[in-house]
């Protein structure tokens, strides 16, 4: 039996103002995301760069898997990125 509590992490991926995409993980991403536009608590990421919006976020990972998913999303290309996204955006659970 799996512990739903275990599976509440997130993988997200924000769009930056110069066109970038910061991938990062997190239980609550609207939190996170508001957080990163604050600059206190935000990523290095951030500094020069400011956060437009989330366009991408996986649920139902625990914080071993979302770790290594982000991981593996940070060594795609931004071709490979942008697909995952397009292809969230075309999927109808996520529209």
């Amino acid at each position: 039996m799996t512990d739903k509590k275990a599976l509440d992490w997130f993988v997200y991926m924000i769009e930056a103002d110069d066109g970038s995409y910061y991938t990062g993980i997190s239980t609550d991403v609207e939190r996170r995301f508001d957080e990163h536009c604050g600059k206190l608590c935000g990523a290095k990421f951030f500094n020069g760069r400011s956060p437009v919006k989330i366009v991408y976020q996986e649920a139902e990972h625990n914080r071993s898997s979302a770790s290594k998913r982000e991981f593996a999303i940070k060594k795609l290309s931004r071709l490979q990125k942008q697909r995952l996204i397009d292809a969230q955006l075309s999927d109808p659970k996520h529209g």
